[in-house]
């Protein structure tokens, strides 16, 4: 692959607005997939929108901007972030979790070709990879 492309790279985070998630989330995911490039979509709660479809504007306008990533940005790969002390989910870890996982099957069925992966941040800021297996991947 040429310098030119290799430099293009992205994945795609479909990640809380709280701001004390962006940036270890954004260092995890250049080192993980080996990208120079982040696309962030960004909500509160997104965890739960993705896993329960709803509501249904702002579950389609995650979903519109996770393909014009991939469409545009020939995003590779796309993250889903849950995290400890979410305002716009204010659930345990266990139910953001379940969360996260439906998330990753509600996208890997949407985008077959892309891999999917599902992250938890800690209370100490730390980024934790689940162990998810999505069908397509």
């Amino acid at each position: 692959m040429d310098k030119k492309k290799r430099d293009m790279e992205f994945c795609t985070v479909v990640n809380c607005m709280d701001g004390r998630v962006q940036l270890p989330v954004i260092v995890y995911l250049k080192d993980f997939f080996n990208v120079k490039y982040v696309d962030s979509i960004t909500e509160a709660g997104p965890v739960r929108i993705l896993a329960e479809e709803k509501p249904a504007c702002l579950f389609e306008s995650i979903i519109n901007r996770i393909k014009l990533s991939i469409e545009k940005h020939g995003s590779k790969a796309v993250a889903v972030v849950g995290h400890y002390d979410c305002a716009g989910n204010p659930q345990p870890q266990t139910t953001q979790e379940m969360q996260i996982r439906k998330a990753v099957s509600c996208l890997a069925k949407r985008f077959p070709d892309i891999k999917i992966i599902g992250l938890w941040i800690n209370e100490k800021w730390e980024v934790q990879k689940l162990p998810i297996q999505p069908e397509n991947q």
